[in-house]
């Protein structure tokens, strides 16, 4: 495992090996417990963890000293089904308080939920990250925002009303331009921090691919990504995009705005973001789907393994990941598979 493994490939740099994160492990709480002999709640345990599958990256996001919204204003909890293997994290779904489409089309989440003095939020992402490199210091922990733009949208108004709303394409765009300027707050803010890598996570997609005619995208969404990176690149630093769902339709949008990496689920075909990007761009991603490794199906999962380990070598830039996570319901002994297989066939450049 190594923080550098992952900064010389973001940068496209020759790297020792291919790169390696995964998703969800951390709800795995007897198998955490089997690997590094310590309690997952253990100041050491995800850390002893991360080091023994050689975890070279480790996603994360933050929005902000303001980031829980439904403490500071209107927004639509519509719930969480199950996850975590105790249930812990289910949740029920709230009522909408949006009840119609100009209850959207009026709202502003600056006026809203406010924005934190600029000063302030700098520090605070200073803190985090500088927190997170001294706990995983053999790990590239990366900044980020999880709701910009549509994802910000849906944290608001859910998705019923979201889809009401985007009935009037023009309406819709001065909403979305109002979540674009509240997301650019934190954006500058994580500019002025050291984070060498910065994620900027926007489910924009369905898996089925867009849900908005694909010209809208390209207006209204896409050119406000590159407005949201300038500042970013001006402090040096790399941004890597990710989205659920199948965004195969717009990938060559995103890297054009500037991207500098694509985090992606197996929904979107590898071989396909490998031959158009492989040699321009970091992939983070993989074919090998969690549904495979939940069902048990050993042969496809190896046989995936295989396949993106091969098309792997026609790249510049890979970190591997199952793209859609490692759920708590996937066996230990799956995961033993894997992570097995992985390291023993994975290639190195030495």
């Amino acid at each position: 495992m190594s923080r550098q493994i992952a900064l010389d490939i973001i940068n496209l740099k020759s790297a020792q090996r291919l790169g390696h994160t995964d998703y969800s492990m951390e709800y795995h709480d007897e198998y955490i417990r089997k690997i590094t002999g310590l309690e997952k709640d253990h100041p050491d345990a995800m850390k002893k963890f991360y080091d023994a599958w050689e975890y070279d990256f480790l996603w994360n996001t933050d929005d902000g000293l303001y980031g829980n919204w439904l403490e500071r204003g209107r927004a639509t909890d519509m719930g969480h089904a199950v996850y975590a293997d105790d249930s812990s994290d289910k949740k029920q779904a709230q009522e909408c308080p949006f009840k119609t489409q100009d209850d959207v089309w009026s709202f502003d989440p600056i006026k809203e939920y406010g924005l934190p003095d600029f000063k302030e939020q700098v520090t605070e992402y200073e803190r985090l990250n500088r927190e997170k490199r001294e706990k995983f210091s053999n790990q590239l922990v990366t900044g980020g925002y999880y709701k910009t733009i549509i994802s910000g949208a849906i944290q608001s108004f859910g998705w019923d009303m979201l889809l009401m709303a985007a009935a009037d394409a023009d309406k819709f765009e001065k909403v979305l331009d109002r979540f674009f300027k509240f997301t650019l707050h934190y954006m500058k803010a994580w500019a002025e921090t050291s984070v060498e890598v910065v994620i900027q996570h926007d489910d924009f997609v369905w898996t089925s691919g867009a849900f908005i005619h694909p010209d809208f995208y390209r207006k209204a969404i896409i050119p406000r990504y590159a407005e949201l990176w300038k500042p970013l690149h001006k402090a040096g630093k790399k941004v890597l995009f990710c989205s659920d769902g199948n965004f195969i339709e717009f990938a060559g949008d995103v890297v054009k705005a500037g991207a500098d990496g694509l985090i992606f689920e197996p929904v979107n075909d590898f071989e396909f973001i490998v031959e158009r990007f492989g040699d321009s761009v970091c992939l983070v991603g993989s074919s090998v789907d969690c549904r495979d490794m939940t069902f048990g199906k050993w042969d496809k999962v190896k046989a995936d393994i295989d396949k993106t380990l091969k098309l792997a070598k026609k790249c510049k830039a890979v970190i591997f990941a199952v793209g859609n996570h490692i759920p708590a319901n996937i066996p230990d002994d799956m995961c033993q598979l894997y992570i097995d297989y992985l390291k023993k066939n994975w290639f190195r450049k030495i």
